[in-house]
């Protein structure tokens, strides 16, 4: 038996959809029966540090467009159509797209399919994308659901939306939560907690947030919140720059809270573990997320988490985790200071995080993943 995944993202992007496939294409090479070959498909080699981080085992092997050195756009059709025919020619009998879309044609070649759809934000809130960008996620969207025999939703909210916006009858989803790797479950030693502050000039008092600079994000909620939050304590935000994150340092520098909000870009993932373990707790004030794995990467360190409310969040979180509302700037300055060390109860939340979490389990995941491919294919 040979199945196929979309590596793409595997190898070119950092978090989100590289975290996904990443993890689990990892965990399934140890829940397939022996005997199954696992095949990467990519149009591009992409980033070596990225592919490090997936451990090849003897029955995975990354494959890339015969033509060596092919141009952005002839990549970029053999990953939407030309890929079928390497399928076909390597005898894959499942396809798993990671990344929200199937190659055009696979159902036609006779290849079963499985796509995870993450989220369906550029549906539910188009302005936050261009309009050719919009027009051509949409086309990739109800392609892909019609190409595939069976979609797994990575929350029921983004279920909900791939319901709405995709017409999509509920029994052919399966909603199977994102997991999470083992790496910040792992406790930092004391001289990388010290290389890592050293390096990165950290507060000795911060709440930490890890996510793009873009408005979906909503970064601004938790730096106005700082006003109302104890002198010493910093906010320290860990994600891609953008036109966003001008505007809020134009805030920062006209409400006086310099040297209080500071920015790190282009962080190893072998230092985050210590980012976020040296925190006091961890801020996630996202409009809408599909998933939210920051969430769980927090609680996995240690930290008691506050999000916002109204999308999939109250799923990563459970109660332990506060939620307000993303324009609520007094709310999230109350929940923040809930969770700074020596709050009454913050102790009790952690704790109460960690045992809800347990659900985002690897081998886990990896077998509900293995049960909708057995529905389709027999292994």
């Amino acid at each position: 038996m040979t199945i196929g995944f979309d590596a793409k993202s595997i190898v070119c992007n950092i978090t989100g959809f590289g975290n996904y496939g990443r993890t689990l294409v990892g965990d399934m090479a140890e829940a397939v029966p022996a005997g199954t070959v696992l095949n990467l498909y990519s149009p591009v080699r992409g980033d070596e540090a990225l592919r490090r981080q997936l451990t090849l085992r003897p029955c995975m092997r990354f494959v890339y467009p015969d033509a060596a050195g092919i141009n952005a756009p002839l990549q970029a059709l053999w990953h939407m159509r030309g890929m079928v025919k390497d399928l076909v020619r390597d005898g894959v009998r499942l396809y798993h797209g990671l990344a929200g879309e199937l190659p055009v044609g696979i159902r036609e070649a006779g290849i079963r399919t499985v796509v995870t759809i993450h989220d369906l934000i550029f549906m539910r809130h188009p302005e936050w994308y261009s309009w050719a960008d919009r027009k051509l996620r949409r086309w990739k969207f109800r392609k892909t659901c019609q190409e595939a025999d069976r979609i797994i939703a990575i929350s029921e909210c983004t279920k909900r939306d791939i319901m709405l916006y995709g017409d999509v009858p509920a029994e052919k989803i399966d909603v199977i939560y994102q997991s999470c790797g083992t790496l910040y479950k792992m406790r930092e030693g004391e001289k990388k907690m010290h290389e890592v502050h050293i390096n990165y000039m950290l507060p000795e008092r911060y709440i930490v947030s890890v996510g793009a600079l873009e408005e979906r994000k909503n970064i601004m909620l938790a730096v106005k919140a700082m006003h109302r939050l104890p002198d010493d304590v910093s906010l320290v935000v860990v994600g891609k720059d953008g036109p966003y994150g001008e505007r809020v340092r134009r805030y920062i520098a006209a409400n006086g809270l310099d040297g209080r909000v500071m920015f790190l870009h282009d962080v190893p993932t072998d230092d985050m573990p210590a980012i976020y373990q040296m925190a006091e707790a961890c801020v996630y004030p996202s409009r809408y997320e599909g998933f939210g794995l920051p969430v769980i990467e927090a609680i996995q360190s240690g930290l008691p988490v506050v999000a916002c409310k109204g999308s999939c969040l109250e799923e990563a979180g459970g109660n332990a985790t506060l939620y307000v509302d993303p324009d609520d700037v007094a709310g999230m300055a109350h929940a923040l200071r809930l969770m700074l060390k020596g709050a009454p109860g913050r102790e009790e939340r952690i704790e109460a995080g960690r045992q809800y979490i347990t659900r985002f389990e690897n081998a886990e995941v990896a077998q509900k993943v293995l049960g909708v491919y057995r529905e389709l294919v027999e292994f």
